[in-house]
């Protein structure tokens, strides 16, 4: 994989590194990368929801997705997408974003290799990280309250698993239930949640843990 010239620049905020990595057509994707307290077992790529609807890497659902991750032992990367913060870009409907988390995560692997890749992706990000699936070789797809109204979702190529919202006002329950069904997805159900999962963080970390952490696991 050809990586544009650009050298990554450090920010190192506190929570993780701020790097500008090489975007798939010459620009940067901002990115912050997360590493464990301990082992290392494992590569987390986590897409945040809709740019054009105020979704970055500090949306608080992707961020506790990525703390999820962190208790499993998993680097948590968390790019922002085209046109969102320092990247570079404009929205690009899936396609470009697309590229740009494999451009990304080729990237990582070069500097962590021979680690296994877990996919999550909240809303839009949800479609970004199931179109990537297919091209990027991962143990898993975690499909947070998936757009499955809004994007084309066919079946996914890995194992999935499905986390939904009982009241989500966006994306109904129904629709995502008929989704799952058809491709026989395990679909998890959060009771009372809505679309951004208000006072239900917690319990959403805590599905994820379950499903990333190895049975041994305690977590941190």
């Amino acid at each position: 994989m050809t990586t544009a010239p650009h050298a990554p620049v450090g920010l190192r905020p506190a929570g993780g590194a701020r790097l500008l990595l090489p975007s798939h057509d010459g620009g940067v994707v901002e990115t912050v990368i997360e590493t464990p307290p301990g082992a290392v077992c494992g590569l987390a790529l986590i897409a945040h929801p809709h740019p054009l609807h105020g979704g970055s890497l500090d949306n608080k659902v992707t961020t506790m997705l990525a703390r999820a991750a962190l208790a499993c032992g998993l680097i948590a990367v968390r790019p922002n997408f085209r046109g969102v913060g320092a990247s570079t870009g404009a929205f690009d409907h899936g396609l470009g974003e697309t590229e740009d988390l494999l451009t990304v995560a080729g990237e990582i692997e070069r500097r962590h290799p021979n680690l296994p890749w877990s996919l999550m992706g909240f809303s839009f990000g949800a479609y970004v990280q199931h179109r990537l699936a297919g091209r990027l070789k991962a143990q898993r797809l975690i499909l947070v309250a998936p757009a499955v109204t809004l994007y084309p979702f066919g079946p996914p190529p890995l194992p999935t698993t499905i986390i939904h919202g009982e009241a989500d006002e966006l994306i109904p329950l129904t629709q995502v239930e008929a989704y799952a069904r058809r491709h026989a997805i395990p679909l998890i159900v959060l009771p009372a949640a809505d679309h951004f999962f208000h006072g239900k963080l917690i319990a959403l970390r805590e599905t994820v843990r379950s499903l990333l952490c190895p049975p041994s696991s305690s977590g941190v």
